[in-house]
């Protein structure tokens, strides 16, 4: 190993490696839907490499593999990328066979500038945005996703998995022990493989659903917190894979149960003092507060497709299954779409609850600060307090795919603030995807119109 690059990466990952021998450098970059695309090379060749290369299209690619047409004026020639790594998010693969390192890398043109339809680009333009006003972004997600038992057939409904009795994973569970027991072994390997890379877990839960878990992470900033979740996301897999089970972070993967969130908690700090601007100086809640929450009011709408940015992402949105419909907002109201949590005035936040866990976490959370950021940069109020049951109200935000991208479309503002480049190209990309869609029939349409209509 090159000392140059090793004295770079994080003490986690460099105590991963003591008395050991590196084998290899996995070299990622998040793709639109948050996969992992990259190359694995020797660790020898990667101490002599600075950058790598990768065409530009691995951005049109729809989530089946197929290719939106989005390439632009150019048309679609597959220019190459430059790849560059970011040496603080080395960590460990503890999954594989030998000694490796994953390493995130930033995409750049060969003028050196950002690629703007790269999803960490995205969420650092959004975060310099705040920067430049003086502040500091805070975010905390939370990641909810299934265990359930091996699907090799996709025309089989999904399952829960079998729990460590040996009986299927009950539902209505919600806080149980005895549930988080059954998954037990799972567990145990999430949490070793996010102690061998870094990975602070601020607690796991049982949720609602047959099979579902909550993780909590620690706030931070928010690259470091997307980076965490891409990251956590390919974690989790592989500890389900150990155990005849699969993990999934489908919106909605079954019918009957909750959908899986990726709640995001936001706080915004002053750079020069540290303090948060949610809170005034006698601990009262400022203009900043709620125009923040007034911008998630006005533009969350505007950005659904990216927080629930596949057909199965509409489905989660449901009365009276822990997701929202609307974005009323509330202090301690699981109800709303948009909550206040119970803190003390320096811990001030606030949650987007509308976020699906299928979400590209750059994206997701890019999208929510921006909205923020707008509430914030144009000081748009807060509509008035909801008191009550939400799911009583009625829907305020698109509600299918083609309906949100039309008004991310017309969305000048949002456009401005995540990059219009990148916004032309994520809509061309998802409109591919919905039509895909579109040209399958699924078994509800075969059961109820073949012989009926």
């Amino acid at each position: 190993m090159s000392e140059d690059w090793t004295s770079k990466i994080p003490e986690s990952a460099q105590a991963y490696l003591i008395d050991r021998r590196l084998d290899e450098v996995e070299c990622i970059i998040s793709d639109l839907p948050g996969i992992a695309r990259g190359k694995a090379v020797p660790a020898s060749k990667f101490a002599r490499q600075q950058y790598f290369h990768l065409p530009n299209s691995i951005f049109f690619q729809t989530i089946t593999g197929d290719w939106g047409e989005a390439a632009g004026d150019e048309g679609f020639i597959e220019p190459d990328m430059i790849l560059r790594p970011d040496y603080s998010t080395a960590t460990a693969a503890p999954w594989t066979g030998d000694w490796t390192l994953q390493v995130i890398h930033d995409a750049y043109d060969r003028k050196g500038n950002p690629i703007p339809f790269s999803p960490r680009n995205v969420l650092k333009r959004v975060v310099d945005l705040y920067h430049q006003q003086g502040w500091k972004p805070v975010v905390a997600p939370e990641m909810e996703f299934y265990l359930v038992a091996r699907n090799l057939d996709p025309a089989k409904p999904i399952m829960p998995m079998m729990g460590r009795s040996g009986r299927p994973a009950a539902a209505r569970q919600a806080y149980s022990m005895t549930a988080v027991d059954e998954f037990g072994p799972v567990i145990d390997d999430i949490y070793d493989f996010a102690e061998a890379q870094g990975f602070e877990i601020d607690g796991i839960t049982q949720e609602g659903g047959a099979g579902q878990l909550e993780i909590n992470l620690r706030h931070g900033d928010p690259v470091k917190l997307a980076d965490e979740v891409f990251y956590f996301k390919r974690l989790i897999r592989e500890a389900a894979l150990r155990h005849d089970c699969f993990a999934t972070f489908m919106a909605k993967p079954i019918g009957d149960e909750p959908g899986s969130a990726m709640h995001i908690h936001h706080s915004i700090l002053d750079k020069e003092t540290g303090k948060n601007i949610f809170t005034g100086p006698q601990g009262g809640e400022t203009d900043a507060f709620y125009s923040f929450i007034g911008g998630l009011q006005h533009h969350l709408p505007q950005v659904i497709p990216l927080l629930a940015p596949y057909v199965n992402s509409y489905r989660r949105y449901v009365k009276d299954h822990a997701a929202p419909i609307n974005l009323e907002w509330g202090r301690d109201n699981r109800t709303t779409g948009i909550r206040v949590p119970i803190s003390d005035p320096s811990s001030r936040r606030v949650e987007n609850r509308v976020a699906g866990m299928d979400c590209n976490p750059y994206l997701g959370i890019a999208a929510s600060l921006a909205a923020g950021y707008l509430g914030l940069m144009r000081e748009e109020r807060a509509e008035k307090q909801f008191r009550g049951d939400a799911y009583e109200g009625d829907g305020d935000f698109p509600r299918t795919l083609g309906e949100a991208l039309d008004e991310m479309d017309e969305a000048t503002g949002i456009n401005d603030v995540l990059g219009a480049e990148f916004c032309r190209v994520y809509s061309i990309v998802k409109r591919t995807e919905y039509e895909e869609f579109l040209g399958v029939i699924s078994p509800w349409e075969r059961e109820h119109l073949l012989l009926n209509v």
